[in-house]
């Protein structure tokens, strides 16, 4: 058998293996597409709302913050320079640099809104962590990786939110009671507020609306046809941190 003849051989046999009917080639691609469109279509957008005024009912409230932090075994060092924490609260004034300050919301500039991690549609730390320790999932959650994190510090620099803490020393002795069903981390990683994707694995909501008793915090999938979240958002007028990056926080604040 020459060259040719085994070349012109071996291309015959290739077309007849890969070669379909038109028909047949269109119907499996036009399930493909289908079957995507489908997959796309059933991942939740989970999003908070926090309702300003409910949330500042009860001054120096801190149940969502210490059932945030118990569930998840964040450390107690006692002092702000190693301070870590997933969710807590701060002037209004410094959450909303860039809201007006109308007659109207008098009453809320007294106020400690409670703020955590965005979520964000385009989260600046995913794109500047060199690891890729930090990613987000398909439904929209920003994740870490604790054994992947080295400790760069790029995505605290690149969150306009401040929602990132850094392990300046071992946590764990740090931690009361530590609660076996979450892992605890190291030294030289950083951490952040995961939107108990734990929890929402388990079919539990987040531990920080569970436990808020003035129901200021709804958790939910904004995509839902039947979506609360929804109905509230176009019912109240809502605020979010810092929409002019363009980053789509996941965290909204009605009035």
């Amino acid at each position: 058998m020459n060259r040719r003849y085994f070349l012109k051989l071996t291309g015959l046999s290739l077309a007849g293996l890969t070669i379909l009917p038109p028909g047949r080639l269109l119907s499996r691609l036009a399930l493909a597409k289908n079957g995507e469109s489908a997959v796309k279509a059933s991942k939740p957008k989970w999003t908070m709302v926090v309702n300003l005024y409910g949330c500042s009912k009860e001054p120096g409230c801190k149940d969502c913050v210490d059932a945030c932090h118990r569930v998840h075994n964040v450390p107690d060092f006692g002092n702000p320079k190693d301070e870590i924490k997933w969710i807590w609260t701060a002037p209004f004034k410094e959450v909303f640099q860039d809201q007006g300050h109308a007659p109207a919301m008098e009453a809320l500039l007294r106020a400690s809104p409670l703020v955590l991690c965005n979520h964000c549609e385009n989260p600046p730390c995913v794109k500047v962590c060199p690891t890729k320790a930090t990613w987000k999932r398909e439904d929209g959650i920003v994740m870490m990786d604790y054994h992947r994190c080295i400790g760069c510090r790029y995505c605290m620099a690149a969150c306009p939110y401040g929602a990132r803490s850094f392990n300046w020393k071992d946590p764990r002795p740090f931690i009361k009671n530590i609660n076996p069903d979450f892992p605890t981390r190291t030294k030289g990683v950083v951490e952040k507020c995961n939107f108990c994707e734990e929890r929402l694995a388990k079919g539990l909501m987040p531990a920080c609306a569970e436990a808020c008793k003035d129901r200021a915090l709804t958790f939910g999938d904004l995509s839902a046809p039947d979506s609360k979240l929804k109905a509230l958002l176009n019912e109240k007028y809502s605020i979010r941190r810092k929409p002019f990056l363009g980053t789509e926080p996941k965290v909204y604040y009605v009035l």
